[in-house]
């Protein structure tokens, strides 16, 4: 089944028409069948969903074309990386699926069909499995709070209260003086017990904080160590 069909794809330096539109088409079904798995509850662009889906394709062919010439295959790789210089990067979902659409176009060019097919329904399952149970998803009530306060007011403890009865956990990331060093700016990283009291919770900092700025949003990605 996951034998490669090379030999008879190629008949010498020829490409047989029947075998060469057997690969390119399913290439194209798998290319689409990565697009709509890139588009599965994610946020995308059409020319990304259209370019997705026919990458398997352009792979295989330039695979095919390549057939064990290692000057020509020098060659692709130079024009790929031509390429990725001249693309802005994007999340870490879509390079994974460019991965996978240059996965299957490989396996494709070099005849292994069944291979593909099956890899391609494996990482499939494999990819909305991990979405449906949300896995590595945040909290609900995730946030990044952050505070500005005056220089005379002493942070340590000043909300403690605050964060005890609307939050579940709160953390200290970090303190930076802003405004001429007039001001401290605190940022936290918070789960809120009630994001329906979200107002309540900041009505009560404000009075503590002199009424200043307030931002309460979605939470940052923490830096890889």
């Amino acid at each position: 089944m996951f034998d490669s069909m090379l030999d008879t794809i190629f008949t010498g330096s020829q490409i047989t028409a029947s075998n060469f539109l057997m690969c390119t088409g399913l290439a194209l079904l798998l290319g689409i069948g990565t697009a709509l798995l890139c588009m599965y509850k994610n946020k995308y662009s059409q020319s990304f969903a259209v370019t997705l889906a026919m990458l398997p394709a352009m792979v295989a062919v330039v695979i095919m074309l390549v057939n064990g010439n290692i000057g020509a295959g020098v060659a692709v790789a130079g024009g790929f990386s031509l390429v990725r210089f001249r693309s802005a990067a994007g999340t870490a979902r879509e390079i994974g699926m460019i991965f996978l659409a240059m996965t299957l176009g490989l396996a494709l060019g070099m005849g292994y069909i069944g291979l593909a097919a099956v890899f391609f329904l494996v990482m499939g399952a494999f990819t909305l499995l991990l979405t449906s149970v949300q896995f590595g998803g945040r909290k609900e009530g995730e946030r990044t709070l952050k505070i500005t306060i005056p220089e005379n007011l002493d942070y340590e403890g000043l909300f403690d209260d605050l964060f005890a009865s609307y939050t579940d956990s709160c953390e200290l990331d970090k303190v930076k003086t802003t405004n001429m060093g007039t001001l401290y700016e605190l940022t936290y990283r918070i789960v809120l017990k009630d994001t329906a009291k979200t107002k309540e919770f900041l009505d009560g900092i404000r009075c503590r904080n002199g009424n200043l700025t307030i931002v309460c949003g979605k939470a940052e990605l923490k830096e890889a160590l």
